[in-house]
């Protein structure tokens, strides 16, 4: 399959999309008031990505590149901070198919224990994302099994453009939606099915600005990966395939501190009960923070991408 100019297109995805509909979970979108959110004159929601399989919206590409893709008798591998291995664990799993994954050691336990959980090979290793995936590739040399990259893949931009579809659908008077930013490919796929119909703001942490400093550099570049949020949105560049994508259509990018994502966890939770991991609040924390600030009577949907936290403790 080719990428266009315009990335994915819409066909494409409507095409995936019928394959993935037995597998995934059509996500609500909830609305909200703006002014009970410290956002006075905005009409706001929120999709919620963090109700999907596995946690969080990477069960779409995964199952995309297992669904699109022949699978060798060994399997797959991916390399992941905690999401995406979760989720190619989950869909091997529905799929009866073997599954190896390689994490770093600064994955979150829950991660961890989601993987471990839904029975796939579990490795645990390196420092941050880039040392699994170099892990994960000498394994792939190794076994022969399908590599499931964790962004940079067009199964994966097809998986996560279905997200896009689905706003579209629930919510289709829309000026901006807030989508959070690792390796691109969440916002890449979207951005290749909605193209210019709305707003897109890229949100990204203080602490792994790679796409602000590609698009400083006009190409994807090493950048630091410091965050609360590293195990989700901290590989050490922006994709090459979903960088010029986004460098094409997205608006502008907002930072946000780790701050700013632990306040909007604890706004989340305790304004709309809704539980989200420090990358999955990304897109909010931009918005409770002030990092972005709506227009009177703009409608801006922000992305709640997944919920793989210890951070609220039922034990009590």
């Amino acid at each position: 399959m080719q990428l266009t100019e315009a990335g994915i297109t819409r066909e494409q995805v409507a095409q995936a999309y019928a394959k993935l509909v037995p597998h995934i979970r059509r996500t609500p979108l909830l609305e909200a008031d703006g002014a009970d959110l410290g956002v006075p004159g905005a009409a706001l929601s929120f999709k919620l990505e963090c109700l999907q399989h596995s946690g969080s919206f990477k069960a779409r590409g995964a199952f995309a590149h297992l669904l699109l893709r022949e699978i060798p008798a060994a399997g797959v591998v991916a390399a992941s901070g905690g999401n995406h291995g979760a989720a190619v664990a989950f869909a091997a799993m529905r799929l009866k198919t073997r599954a190896t994954i390689f994490v770093p050691g600064i994955s979150s336990p829950a991660k961890i224990a989601r993987i471990r959980g839904y029975g796939a090979q579990l490795v645990v290793g390196g420092d941050r994302y880039t040392d699994a995936f170099e892990a994960s590739e000498r394994w792939r040399e190794e076994s022969g099994a399908l590599p499931v990259h964790a962004f940079d893949a067009i199964e994966t931009l097809l998986g996560t453009a279905t997200v896009g579809l689905e706003i579209e659908e629930q919510l289709p008077r829309l000026d901006t939606l807030l989508v959070p930013v690792g390796g691109g490919g969440l916002i890449a796929g979207i951005a290749s099915y909605l193209q210019n119909r709305v707003k897109i703001v890229a949100v990204e942490p203080e602490g792994a600005p790679k796409l602000t400093r590609a698009l400083e550099a006009t190409r994807p570049v090493d950048a630091e990966t410091g965050s609360i949020a590293a195990d989700a949105l901290a590989p050490r560049r922006i994709g090459a395939l979903t960088f010029p994508i986004i460098a094409r259509v997205v608006d502008s990018v907002r930072l946000v501190s780790d701050d700013d994502m632990r306040a909007a966890q604890q706004k989340l939770w305790e304004k709309l009960s809704i539980v989200a991991e420090p990358a999955g609040a990304a897109a909010s924390a931009a918005l409770f923070s002030r990092r972005y600030v709506p227009a009177e009577g703009e409608r801006v949907c922000a992305l709640v991408s997944g919920a793989n936290t210890t951070a609220v403790d039922f034990s009590r």
